[in-house]
């Protein structure tokens, strides 16, 4: 029989402790992976693609950058198995443990001029393992505080997670942004870009240290207890949940393809096509991330409220509505513009993701949920993430407005909201009080 490891079995978990372990992982982890995606921006194509043109280089390096999208619904099959057989507490160790190692290595990989071809395919290595851990954590840092709150409040404590990549991003693009203020051009691009990367051992060991005495949830000890788990997590998912699988991961497209334009594509396209300075452009989008970080718990607040699948379907139809506004307002080259196009792009993604960390868990059964739940989210980001930097950078090739990116991402905006239109809603007490109303419409 399995043994429940909590260090105090029979004290009710501290969700603020909880929800801080899981939240500064997920940052942590985040972090990492961002910062590779403002490094390809910036500077990896010179140094590890120079003898393709300007244009081929950046897309080379957002190339190298999708690759870690492509791994993370691998690492979601791999860490999904470990935390629907073995637990949710060993899935947020390892994925860390993988995703720290993996980003330090990256910066420490020698550039084309010395070791030739070697160097991109290292690095193509390296990102793959960033995004095989990325995949595991967000499971796990999920599970972590979505089985263990109370019904009542299980939107607000499991967007704690969904404000890691804000948290992440921030430290990543703080230390790129200080880093490339203070450095010349051809210190930060021989060295200083690395620093970031080596930061990265620190960063993962604090998280570990943070995550060492979490408390495995109760729904998987209960699972465990009576043997309940699944033998084989994905193929159950295949086989039983298909089409939830391929709905959510549609559905969370918008989410990914919006912030990866805000925060990789447009840092790229600003500093290139439009001439404005690599620090003013950073700082135009951490404002806007800083800000749709701080609002994700109250947006939560009201999932808890109102339903999950309302805020997602309002979200995605903003998304929308805003690409367009977006691209007209980028294409201006004034930081407040730039800063409110940013701003209401990722206000629009925010209303999805800040229930979507109750929303996916709600929507798969405990025993293959820690699988079903992060192979739909990082599926997402295959649909959404991967290529969204590489077509942006293509469409946007040439003079003018980037328009083809704007219809790119509406029609990215649209396929999601008719994903989530055929989602069902999941928020327990909206589903209770929908069954009661429909049972007392109905004739006696």
């Amino acid at each position: 029989m399995h043994q429940d490891r909590s260090p105090h079995p029979g004290r009710p978990p501290s969700m603020l402790r909880l929800a801080s372990a899981s939240l500064i992982g997920t940052a942590i982890e985040f972090y990492d992976f961002f910062v590779y995606g403002t490094a390809a921006a910036l500077v990896l194509g010179p140094l590890f693609f120079p003898t393709f043109s300007h244009l081929a280089g950046t897309l080379a390096a957002f190339g190298t950058f999708g690759i870690g999208f492509l791994a993370r619904p691998l690492g979601s099959v791999l860490f999904g198995h470990v935390g629907d057989r073995y637990g949710r507490r060993p899935v947020l160790l390892a994925s860390l443990l993988l995703t720290g190692l993996a980003t330090v290595a990256v910066g420490c990989v020698p550039t084309y001029s010395s070791i030739g071809v070697g160097a991109p395919l290292l690095l193509l290595l390296l990102r793959f393992l960033q995004g095989l851990g990325l995949g595991g954590e967000w499971g796990g840092a999920v599970l972590l505080t979505a089985e263990h709150a109370p019904e009542g409040r299980r939107g607000l404590w499991s967007s704690f997670p969904q404000m890691g990549p804000a948290v992440g991003f921030l430290l990543a693009n703080g230390l790129m942004l200080g880093l490339s203020t203070t450095l010349t051009d051809g210190q930060f691009t021989s060295w200083g870009w690395r620093v970031p990367f080596w930061a990265a051992g620190l960063l993962a060991l604090s998280g570990l240290w943070l995550r060492r005495s979490v408390e495995e949830t109760p729904e998987f000890r209960a699972l465990a207890a009576d043997d309940r788990r699944a033998t084989t997590p994905i193929a159950e998912v295949v086989r039983g949940h298909w089409r939830l699988l391929l709905l959510t991961g549609g559905a969370l497209a918008v989410g990914y393809a919006v912030f990866y334009a805000v925060t990789t594509w447009s840092l790229a396209y600003a500093t290139e096509h439009l001439g404005v300075g690599r620090s003013v452009m950073l700082a135009c989008i951490m404002v806007a991330v800083a800000l749709k970080g701080a609002l994700t718990p109250l947006v939560a607040v009201l999932g808890d409220r109102y339903g999950r699948r309302p805020l997602c379907l309002a979200g995605s139809a903003a998304c929308a509505l805003w690409m367009f506004p977006l691209v007209a307002l980028l294409g201006t080259a004034d930081p407040l513009l730039m800063t409110l196009g940013c701003l209401g792009a990722l206000l629009g993604m925010v209303t999805m993701f800040a229930v979507v960390g109750a929303y996916l868990p709600e929507l798969y059964p405990p025993r293959v949920r820690c699988t079903g739940a992060a192979v739909g989210y990082n599926l997402g980001g295959v649909l959404g993430g991967a290529l969204t930097p590489v077509v942006a950078t293509a469409l946007a090739d040439g003079s003018g407005p980037a328009w083809g990116v704007g219809a790119y991402l509406t029609g990215i905006s649209l396929v999601s909201l008719v994903c989530f239109a055929l989602l069902p809603e999941t928020n327990p007490a909206v589903v209770r009080a929908a069954a009661g109303a429909a049972e007392a419409a109905a004739p006696a």
